[in-house]
């Protein structure tokens, strides 16, 4: 499976975790999760976001629509909702931890602790294209780093066996 298949199972994981923490709609976070980058094969950046909205119009109600346009800050869409800056954050979090199980010996996410994520993010140089100012949207829906690491981290362990990871 490809890995970038294999993140968008991981980020609904932690959006459905989220949610329910958060005293949300579980079902609609974790398909809004799954689904917000349907198009990224598909468009230019720029269009990143407005056209998964357009393809999921009808399927999903408009706060998560709103969510997965306001993901990419190219497409002009303000994130204003708890909704919106955690699909931001899980995004950029879910990225950061893949790439942190790909660097351990066998690859697999069981081997990363909320220790070596804390260390790879204030790693620069590590993962560099993941924005770390958008995984500190965490504390825009009420969770410090550590918890924000924890809960995502164990969500992604949760659904790792089934994709392998």
């Amino acid at each position: 499976m490809k890995i970038c298949a294999s993140i968008w199972w991981l980020l609904a994981a932690i959006m459905k975790k989220l949610a329910s923490m958060l005293g949300e709609d579980e079902e609609i976070w974790y398909y809004a999760g799954l689904l917000h980058d349907i198009d990224y094969e598909q468009v230019d950046m720029k269009e990143h976001g407005l056209k998964s909205a357009e393809m999921l119009q009808g399927m999903l109600p408009e706060n998560a629509l709103h969510a997965i346009m306001a993901h990419n800050e190219m497409t002009g869409v303000e994130a204003k909702t708890k909704f919106d800056y955690a699909l931001i954050a899980s995004d950029a979090i879910s990225g950061l931890i893949v790439a942190s199980a790909l660097v351990m010996p066998d690859k697999k996410l069981k081997n990363v602790t909320v220790k070596t994520l804390k260390n790879k993010f204030k790693d620069k140089s590590f993962a560099r294209r993941i924005d770390r100012n958008k995984i500190m949207y965490c504390e825009k829906f009420g969770l410090n780093m550590d918890e924000f690491f924890e809960v995502a981290l164990e969500a992604m362990k949760s659904v790792a066996n089934q994709l392998g990871l």
